[in-house]
């Protein structure tokens, strides 16, 4: 099984983080500046929950950076922003995408589908070929039906 690319692989979209992380950061930045200059009718309170809101905001970013398709010799761990899967090969049947899709879809052996934000197609090139590899160790890695 040398068709594929070396086990294991890790995508992860490089656009994504690097704005959410930047945001994050621009967001955390924001409120506790707010925090530190707003009018004094501001209690402490008030000011603590301002830098919370950013923390909760920052955090929510963060789940969204996070996302990544992890491919080993047993299956595939599919990390989206608030869920984490753990698939093994034959439970896999096809892993698509169509030109506009936010990112794939992998359809699994009962009926179901899963989305891998992982692979982000607002990365048009790198999404395809990310896509390519996914598929060939699809096809390596899935038993053929009998």
């Amino acid at each position: 099984m040398t068709d594929g690319p070396s086990l294991p692989v890790v995508w992860r979209p490089r656009t994504t983080r690097v704005i959410a992380y930047a945001a994050a950061g621009v967001l955390m930045l924001g409120m506790v500046t707010l925090a530190v200059v707003v009018a004094p009718q501001f209690k402490t309170f008030d000011r603590v929950m301002l830098v919370l809101f950013g923390l909760l905001c920052a955090w929510v970013l963060h789940m969204l950076a996070r996302c990544r398709v992890v491919a080993d010799a047993s299956g595939l761990t599919v990390v989206n922003a608030f869920r984490t899967r753990r698939l093994a090969w034959a439970e896999v049947v096809a892993a698509d995408m169509n030109v506009g899709d936010p990112w794939p879809t992998l359809d699994l052996a009962d009926g179901t589908s899963i989305s891998a934000m992982g692979i982000n197609g607002a990365e048009r090139t790198r999404a395809v070929r990310d896509l390519r590899e996914l598929q060939t160790l699809l096809h390596t890695r899935t038993p053929e039906p009998s």
